[in-house]
């Protein structure tokens, strides 16, 4: 998946974007929150048959999250957002994205017109790749013994995949977002297949003009999924600048009113060029400890030099293999 990480792809909006030249489709359809290994064994093989048949690989996605239309108040907070979402399905091999907007209409939608008029109508899908534990239509009434019904009544094939594990557990966007939300960045990474990441800008009124000067840098206010508050191992990334990091997520409850944060310490520090617009990627290799309230702003300025030492440590084994 890294090698075509910064690969660019065709991305449609509604239904009407997709031009009427993109001809016949092996298509999948899903919320791929994270494109977690499970999504990227799907998609790459629908991208894979897309080429052997000569059609346009297409993966379809939804914005929003159609938790968030259907159950707001309950609905996840997302390892990927949007625009994150779409770099990492460009990333499987699929030649373009469609986004389709969740609404009430599409909401109210039964699974025959689905299939019917957005699968073969207008998609011209020739073959679909899903889960088995994929379900669509007005109140999730079909999953995937119907859609082999309906490919078999449109002609279109349904290729079926098996859910993917790894150190025995399953893969999952639900189980992911669990990890990461219970500070256990190593087995979320695992689900992923790559270290669980954020990207964001450094926070108002905390930078130094153009330049970094000091080794800390805060994140602005992110609204979507971050690891559990406590102390992280990191990498951040700056423009084409990696750094190694440790990172503080909460409320730094040793200094009262401080409030929630997410604080990153550079290890291996270097002044770079950075303003409140500058793009930044933070992440997130192995949790050092929970948040805690220290006695003293001295005991906490001890503890951080164990964080920082760990940090390095852990920086320097990855570096001897």
């Amino acid at each position: 998946m890294s090698e075509e990480a910064n690969r660019t792809i065709a991305v449609y909006r509604s239904l009407d974007e997709l031009p009427p030249a993109a001809g016949r489709t092996v298509a999948a359809v899903g919320n791929f929150d994270g494109v977690h290994r499970g999504h990227q064994e799907i998609l790459s093989s629908a991208a894979e048959e897309a080429r052997v048949r000569g059609a346009l690989a297409l993966a379809i996605t939804f914005d929003p999250h159609p938790e968030r239309f259907l159950r707001p108040k309950s609905a996840p907070k997302l390892l990927t957002p949007m625009k994150e979402r779409l770099r990492l399905l460009a990333s499987t091999g699929v030649d373009a994205v469609l986004v389709l907007p969740f609404d009430a209409a599409l909401a109210k939608m039964r699974a025959r017109e689905f299939a019917r008029q957005v699968l073969v109508d207008r998609l011209h899908v020739c073959a679909l790749h899903e889960g088995g534990n994929f379900r669509f239509g007005y109140r999730a009434e079909a999953g995937v013994k119907e859609l082999q019904g309906f490919g078999a009544e449109y002609g279109f094939e349904v290729h079926l995949h098996q859910a993917v594990r790894v150190h025995r557990l399953e893969i999952s966007s639900s189980a992911a977002r669990a990890f990461v939300g219970a500070g256990d960045v190593r087995r979320a990474r695992w689900m992923l297949g790559r270290p669980f990441a954020i990207r964001s800008t450094q926070a108002r009124g905390r930078g130094v003009g153009t330049q970094l000067l000091v080794p800390t840098v805060n994140l602005a206010q992110y609204d979507e999924l971050l690891p559990a508050p406590g102390v992280y191992v990191t990498r951040l990334t700056i423009g084409g600048h990696s750094f190694q990091a440790v990172t503080n997520v909460g409320n730094r409850p040793t200094f009262e009113g401080v409030g929630f944060g997410v604080e990153t310490h550079i290890l291996n520090f270097e002044s770079v060029e950075l303003d409140e617009t500058t793009p930044l990627q933070l992440e997130f290799l192995m949790r050092l400890r929970p948040e805690r309230a220290w006695p003293s702003p001295e005991a906490l300025k001890a503890q951080i030099f164990k964080d920082v030492a760990r940090g390095k440590r852990y920086f320097r084994l990855l570096a001897d293999g």
